[in-house]
Order: C-alpha cells, then structure tokens, then sequence
C-alpha cells in the first residue's frame, strides 16, 4: 500500500508569514518551529515561518514534496518513565534558496506581515567579510545578507520606524545578536548607504541575545520506518531530539509583546541578563559531561547513560553538582537545583546513544573552560579544593597518558571486558606533540609538566597551592584502572 503524504494527515492554516528562518537544518525545526507550532495551536500566536537557505546548495525535494510539513518526535524520560511527544510540524509555509529564489526572497523581505529573524548558520556565519558589496544578490556572508535584506525594507517602507525587524540569532558564540548588529553597522557605514538607516537599524531594529538549549539527535533509517508502520505516512524530514528544552533571550518588551511563547507553556525564559544562564549550562550541563566522561571511559564505559548506570559515577556527577558547582553560580538555588535535576535526567534518556569518545575530544580546552572555572571560585569562597573537580582534573591527566604506536598514533590504554585497550587520543597538534614529549617522564613528572603548561590552561595550575598534591593522590588511586 503507498504511503500517505504527511501533508493530508493535518489541517495547515494560513497564518501570515512573521518569521523568517535563516538556516533549514534539523535543529531550529525541532526547537524555534516546534514552539511556535505549539503556540499557534494554542492561539497565542497566529504566525508562519518562511525557511532561508543561506549557503549555496540545492534545497530537499522533501521540503516540496510535503508542503515544508514534518514530524518532530521528542523523547525522554518524564517522571523516570521513557515518554514519546510527536506533532506534525505546520508551521513552516514555504522553504527557499536565498541565491536561487532570490526575487521571492527579496518580497519577503519587504513584506509588511514580516517581524521576526531567526538563524542558525553556525558559528562560522556570523563573521564579516569585507568582499561583500551592496549590489551582490545575495551577499556572501550572513551578516552581509542581513544589511542588504535591512536597506531593502528600509527603503521600501521609506525610514518607517513600525517595519524595524527582530533578530534572534541561536548562533553558539557569546552575545551572538551583539555581534550580528556590530557587523550590520559596519557594512552599512562602509557600504556608504542613505543617510539615516544607520539609526532606523539602531532604533527601529532589535538584536536580542539568545541561549539555547536542546540535543536534536536526528533520526535512522529505523525510526522513519517505525513512523511509517505506526502512522502510515512517511517523512524524509522527520527531526528527533530530547525533550528538554531551553530558550533563553534578553528581554525587550517588543518580543514578549510579540511572541509570548512563554504563554503558551514552552521553555522560553525572557531575563535581563543572560550570562548567568550561560554560566550556567557550562559549568552544569558541560561541566558535568567533561567531569566525568574520562573516568568514565577508562572505567570501561562507552555511553554516557550506560556510565549514569554506574552507581559510583552517578553519585560522583550528584555530588559535584549539589555540593562544589551550584555555589558558584549566581542564580536562585532552587532553580539550580531544578536544572541539576534536568541534566541528570537528560544524561539517563535511553532513546539518546551519546558516544563517551566523543564527548573526550579536545577534552584539555573544554576542562579548561567549563571546570577550572568552577575549582577557582570554590577555591576562592571556601578556602579548599573541590574534591570531585580535582579528581577530574586527575581523570583528565589520566586519560591524556600515552605513547605513540607502530602507526604514528599518539594512543592510551584502558581495561575493557578484562582486556587492554588502545584509544587515540584527540587534541590540538601543539597538545599532543607537547604530550609526547612527556612519554619518558615519571607519572609525578609528567602531572608537574601539564600542572605547569600555562599556555593550555591560561594559568600554572601549580601554583594553586594543595593542588599538585592533591592531583598525583588521585591519579595514583586511579591509576588502577590501567592494572
């Protein structure tokens, strides 16, 4: 029997086009569309999202094919049970190559219905590129694309300070929306364009900042069958993730006005200030994850929910969360132990096979961010080292101790079902050849070496006084697990 087109399993409505979405991946169709669909059901908003590919390729005749409908599938646990929550997705209207449908692209870029920019180009896309020119169709650059789309609307609608849009870029850098306008001026100083739109961009435009928050997973060959046998429709562009979801974005009163998603139950929090949030998910979610992986791994595990089955492991991630990381944040304690609450759980879903290898790559600048941060401030507020944090930093020196193999390869060891085990190890060039050097070192030469290597931790960790000590008590306890 053929398959049903998924477009004749709903009702889309016409809702007028408010938002346009630079970027069709998976994630911002499982996140930013997901919520506005949600919200449109539930009538606090009554909006559709037109889709931008920003970069030169050929769009998914999916996207055609099913009327830019599809299937989100978010799974998790919900009161320790694993739990499913799917919806047709129907809030996208149309999908369009900003190169090879540039005249539509253009109209809806002067539309009077439009109010919302929402991207995801990656972190490399917000960046300036001084090859831009005003009179390219498109601009090679995001933030070149946003200056001509800008001018655009700002002549059309001749200065109106009512047609200002809104960005909200979900781009992982810091102050992302700031560093989109700093580069929106700047085109449009050097471009040397009407007078007067560098104000109408300063005060009828809003760049918000905005933190997110959620593992949009993807989807196998196997879950799209299972949808088809469940559903009796297929979807090539089904999107899966976690449940958990967070949006967190400066507030300004014109997008609480405009899109109060929070009204309708979705995870969008509107603060003040977002860099305590940001602190946050690094030192929680982030530095929970670099915390314990390497243990975890040279302990024999491969998968963070089979090293959260882990008892030992498990306590270890609670502990360091309760007592070493919470205290150093500055936001409400009860919400950061609800948030602890949620990573613990995130780390336990069982429909997400999160590779502990992974996780380990470039594992010296990621302690080094989302941990030693933390060990510092403890330090600072307590007077004593954290324990956990510091056993970490063991785990870490641990799993960096190697040899070059017959092949080159700079690799590790660990016991896994009983056996030996060799792992490669992965990091920056300058990392490795200055670990190889340290490959002749006694065990408490080579910990004094890397405790010293301010150029990979931004400080000499030795000099942070008990913490070598500590470090080599540690690393010989689980040096065990190599014996």
């Amino acid at each position: 029997m053929a398959a049903k087109n998924i477009s004749n399993m709903v009702c889309k409505q016409k809702r007028p086009v408010k938002v346009m979405q630079f970027g069709e991946g998976n994630f911002l169709r499982g996140f930013a569309d997901e919520m506005i669909d949600v919200s449109n059901e539930k009538g606090i908003t009554d909006m559709s999202i037109v889709i931008v590919k920003p970069r030169k390729g050929t769009l998914k005749e999916a996207f055609r094919q099913q009327d830019c409908d599809y299937t989100v599938s978010l799974r998790g646990l919900m009161n320790n049970e694993p739990t499913k929550r799917e919806r047709i997705i129907t809030s996208v209207t149309e999908t369009i190559s900003c190169y090879d449908d540039y005249d539509k692209y253009m109209e809806y870029a002067v539309s009077d219905d439009l109010r919302f920019v929402i991207s995801n180009t990656t972190e490399a896309g917000i960046v300036y590129d001084g090859t831009d020119t005003p009179d390219m169709k498109p601009q090679k650059s995001f933030p070149g694309k946003v200056t001509a789309l800008l001018y655009a609307r700002y002549k059309h609608f001749e200065g109106d300070r009512s047609k200002g849009l809104i960005f909200l870029p979900v781009e992982l850098i810091d102050n992302n929306a700031d560093v989109l306008k700093e580069i929106v001026l700047r085109h449009a100083a050097e471009w040397k364009l009407r007078d007067g739109f560098i104000t109408w961009i300063k005060e009828a435009c809003v760049f918000s900042n905005t933190l997110v928050d959620r593992i949009i997973s993807g989807y196998s060959a196997d879950d799209e069958e299972e949808l088809y046998k469940r559903k009796g429709y297929e979807d090539k562009l089904l999107v899966a993730g976690e449940l958990f979801g967070l949006w967190v974005i400066a507030q300004d009163e014109r997008i609480t006005a405009e899109l109060p998603l929070d009204k309708a139950e979705q995870p969008v929090l509107f603060v003040q200030d977002i860099k305590p949030y940001k602190t946050r998910k690094v030192r929680i979610l982030n530095g929970a994850h670099t915390s314990f992986v390497l243990w975890a791994y040279l302990k024999g595990h491969d998968y963070v929910l089979e090293a959260m089955d882990d008892e030992e492991i498990r306590e270890f991630v609670e502990g360091m969360l309760r007592d070493e990381v919470i205290d150093t944040i500055d936001l409400d304690k009860d919400e950061l132990n609800k948030f602890a609450d949620d990573v613990i759980t995130r780390f336990r879903n069982p429909f997400i096979k999160h590779a502990l290898s992974s996780i380990a790559l470039n594992s010296v600048s990621k302690w080094k961010t989302r941990c030693l941060p933390t060990l510092l401030d403890y330090f600072k507020m307590k007077g004593k080292l954290p324990d956990r944090l510091t056993k970490s930093l063991a785990a870490l020196l641990l799993y960096y101790r190697g040899s070059v193999n017959a092949e080159g390869d700079y690799v590790g060891t660990r016991i896994k079902d009983g056996k030996a085990c060799e792992y490669k190890i992965n990091d920056d060039p300058t990392i490795i050849d200055f670990l190889k050097d340290c490959s002749g070192l006694s065990d408490d030469e080579y910990i004094d070496r890397m405790l010293d290597a301010e150029k990979f931790f931004g400080m000499k960790l030795s000099d942070i006084e008990g913490l070598a000590d500590k470090v080599k008590a540690d690393y010989a306890v689980l040096a065990g697990l190599r014996n």
